[in-house]
């Protein structure tokens, strides 16, 4: 039994807790939080962009700290789970791999590439699994475009077209903090950037235009610009929509022979599914492919910490929580953010 240690319980925090309660082999022993209502078991304050609020959990058979260092030296804690702001990644993840704890941080990575780069360093060097929790791979409906892509089922790749957005995060003070988070072209829209550089390759340049706020991106439509001057890939992601629409995302993505779209929202509170996941092929037909897997609304962090999990068991970093590809992503952000800055292509090197 891999036993797991949270630290940080604000929404993410909650969402792997209760993502954590279908894990085969591992379940959740300790978690560490200042909250002394949220140790009780008092996790009502606890709102997000999507899923429940949080309600009142039975703690009783976890240890609780409210100083995550105890949570580190805890002999009984084989799997370290850092949901802090991620102003304060870099800090946590370093201590957690001193400590000799394999460790996964939720994304984004760190605020800085050179963080990032230590991190990375820091695992190799205490031998250490390191990962970091992009999600979007784990849901069904990306799951099977990246499915589709990389197979090359339908044929090579030629256009994609990625949308993810949200209204101003301000459910709690330090999600609405761009500067602790990165904002929106960072805490958002490293998804996009992580599952583009997994499906469709890194481009050789990025051309950009958006919204900076304090250096970071409030809002971003990118070109990925490739080799192949005929393969299209452009994402537009931010944090400008009205309240009503907390949050939205889906793509269009087109293949030699089929056409895969999925759109998604969270509209006025309630979630709408606006298309389906729906495969077009060459031969006329239109279907909705059954997707596996559970629809339970943490079901794709449950598959997530299965990934971990299975990594911890293995000794072996799980390819698509790569701490290394989860750099690469926040890089592309910065560049991302130089472009809308200078007006200019940006190459990647």
């Amino acid at each position: 039994m891999i036993r797991i240690g949270i630290i940080g319980i604000g929404f993410m925090g909650m969402t792997h807790f209760e993502g954590a309660r279908k894990l085969k082999g591992a379940k959740v022993a300790a978690i560490a939080t200042r909250d002394p209502k949220k140790l009780a078991g008092d996790w009502t304050s606890i709102q997000g962009n999507f899923g429940p609020r949080g309600g009142h959990v039975d703690l009783s058979k976890l240890r609780r700290y409210a100083d995550y260092h105890e949570l580190l030296a805890d002999p009984q804690i084989d799997l370290v789970d850092i949901c802090l702001p991620n102003d304060q990644h870099e800090k946590v993840v370093l201590e957690s791999l001193a400590a000799g704890k394999h460790t996964i941080v939720e994304k984004a990575i760190a605020l800085d590439v050179k963080a990032a780069d230590r991190m990375v360093a820091a695992a190799a060097k205490a031998k250490r699994l390191f990962m970091v929790a992009h999600v979007l791979p784990f849901f069904p409906e990306f799951k099977f475009a990246a499915d589709c892509i990389l197979s090359g089922k339908y044929g090579k790749l030629r256009s994609a077209n990625f949308r993810r957005v949200i209204s101003k995060p301000d459910w709690s003070a330090d999600m609405a903090d761009i500067r602790k988070t990165g904002g929106p072209g960072i805490d958002l829209h490293i998804h996009d950037n992580h599952f583009i550089g997994l499906t469709c390759g890194v481009p050789r340049a990025v051309f950009s235009r958006g919204i900076l706020e304090h250096g970071f991106m409030q809002h971003v439509t990118t070109q990925y610009l490739y080799a192949d001057s005929e393969k299209t890939v452009c994402c537009t992601s931010g944090g400008i929509s009205a309240p009503g629409l907390a949050f939205a995302h889906g793509y269009e993505i087109n293949l030699a022979r089929a056409t895969l779209l999925y759109e998604y929202n969270t509209l006025g509170g309630e979630p709408v599914l606006n298309r389906p996941l729906t495969l077009l092929t060459n031969d006329g037909k239109v279907t909705n492919p059954q997707l596996k897997g559970s629809t339970e609304w943490c079901a794709a962090f449950t598959a997530e910490l299965q990934a971990a999990v299975d990594g911890v068991r293995a000794g072996k970093e799980p390819a698509l929580l790569s701490g290394t590809l989860a750099r690469d992503a926040l890089k592309m952000c910065y560049l991302e953010a130089k472009s809308i800055g200078t007006g200019k292509v940006v190459t990647i090197k």
